[in-house]
């Protein structure tokens, strides 16, 4: 089984013991993961990062005038504690239910200052971005269920292959940046660059079908209930994935006019 989602592969379901020969014990104790506890946990999450988000969002918008600098450190801390907690919850599937909801809070922080300096410049482009994140969970979600969209081996490959060229794009972006040779158009307004992030936003979303999947495996497979939160961080990342280039892909077409 594949998936571009970084938090989710292979050996996901091993290290938390799906393919253990007593899961019929663990099934008679109501103690293995669920469909519905896994999006009970995936709300909690969203819920905990809108929280979150609140904060640094009027700390930015205030005053008469947007004031980034205001809500920096919170802004700087949310990014670093939240890609810390992502990478400890990768690397160690069983702190998820401790890191899920620091990673949550904290990924909340970051996302409330970086929306409201774009809705600063960009009035109203934050519900957009939100309408489009959701708005895309729902369809997809849909078209999943119904069959409409089937996550096959060829279809996974694919997707995978798009997500690491999309990051390998990025890493080579941001080391170009770095030595002050910026990767040309991807950045920019331009058709390159709006092409760009309209193809970044469609593989982004498609990695939502294949979450989908693995979280359907998991609890069809009797994996134990403590995977429910990491199948919700899981979602949680994708979602924070979609909704930046979906913010990032607005933002675009808005600095066209």
């Amino acid at each position: 089984m594949r998936t571009g989602n970084p938090a989710l592969n292979d050996k996901t379901f091993e290290n938390f013991g799906v393919y253990r020969r007593d899961l019929a014990a663990e099934q008679s104790a109501g103690a293995t993961m669920t469909i519905q506890g896994t999006a009970q946990k995936t709300l909690l999450l969203l819920l905990l990062a809108l929280g979150s988000a609140s904060f640094t969002w009027s700390r930015v918008l205030s005053g008469a005038e947007a004031n980034p600098a205001a809500a920096m450190p919170w802004i700087l801390g949310g990014a670093i504690v939240g890609g810390l907690s992502a990478f400890a919850i990768c690397f160690r599937h069983t702190l998820a239910p401790t890191l899920a909801p620091i990673y949550a809070l904290a990924e909340g922080l970051f996302l409330g200052g970086l929306s409201a300096s774009f809705e600063a410049r960009y009035p109203g482009i934050v519900i957009q971005a939100v309408g489009g994140t959701f708005g895309t969970l729902g369809a997809l979600l849909l078209a999943y269920q119904s069959g409409l969209i089937k996550a096959t081996e060829n279809f996974k490959l694919g997707i995978v292959a798009a997500t690491g060229g999309i990051a390998l794009v990025y890493v080579i972006s941001l080391i170009a940046g770095l030595f002050g040779y910026p990767v040309p158009f991807i950045h920019s307004a331009g058709p390159i660059g709006i092409g760009f992030s309209l193809f970044v936003v469609v593989i982004a979303a498609l990695n939502l079908v294949l979450d989908f999947d693995y979280i359907e495996q998991a609890a069809e497979r009797g994996a134990p209930k403590q995977l429910e939160w990491y199948g919700a961080f899981a979602l949680m990342v994708t979602l924070v994935w979609l909704y930046m280039e979906i913010l990032r892909l607005l933002s675009k077409l808005r600095g066209r006019d």
